[in-house]
């Protein structure tokens, strides 16, 4: 199984540089091993896949994508390439008394992981990036001592929109953008605004 799973992986990496390049640029940072979360614009299927192959494989090995469990955990297909291929952390996109969607995400930073989380929480067809959602804030909260790596996919909303299946070929760049921190009394609304602005600062 780990075979495969490696196969696979390796097949993906091929794929999503030949289809659209996936071309990393660090505008303002550079490549690091620290414990990072990568915060992104989504507006394709191929958002994690093109994000995750920019990074260096060194950082590649240690950042898990965060997928929705209702979709990538249905199938044994979509739950292999999600648990085997990208050790992705699958979270409940509903919130209730019984389930905290941010429990994976806080159990893998624990563990040490790092993170590439969709702060919209669902895909757009615009190159902008829609509101924020809390999840973040939280995050930034609770683990002060992790990098929050703003970054910008483009083109991917039009290579392979919402509701397509087959990508156009063009040419992704990756932006890699400043870290950013929550400031000390910094309320929610202002950190969320602040950290799409950083997105919207690589446009």
């Amino acid at each position: 199984m780990m075979l495969i799973a490696r196969l696979v992986r390796i097949t993906f990496i091929g794929l999503v540089k030949l289809l659209v390049g996936a071309n990393p640029r660090w505008e303002a940072s550079a490549p690091s091993l620290s414990q990072t979360i990568y915060f992104t614009n989504h507006a394709s299927h191929l958002d994690t896949l093109a994000l995750w192959v920019a990074l260096p494989a060194e950082i590649r090995k240690q950042t898990r994508p965060v997928a929705a469990k209702d979709y990538w955990g249905c199938g044994r297909v979509k739950r292999f390439i999600a648990l085997k291929v990208l050790s992705a952390v699958l979270i409940e996109r509903e919130v209730s008394r019984h389930n905290d969607p941010l429990s994976p995400l806080l159990a893998a930073l624990n563990q040490g992981n790092s993170l590439i989380i969709f702060p919209e929480g669902t895909r757009r067809t615009q190159a902008e990036p829609g509101d924020f959602k809390g999840g973040l804030y939280h995050l930034a909260q609770a683990f002060p001592h992790v990098q929050l790596v703003p970054v910008y996919l483009d083109t991917l909303h039009r290579s392979m929109p919402k509701g397509s299946w087959l990508p156009v070929p063009l040419i992704c760049t990756v932006r890699f953008g400043f870290p950013i921190a929550l400031q000390a009394g910094e309320h929610k609304k202002d950190f969320l605004t602040r950290a799409r602005e950083a997105i919207l600062s690589l446009i």
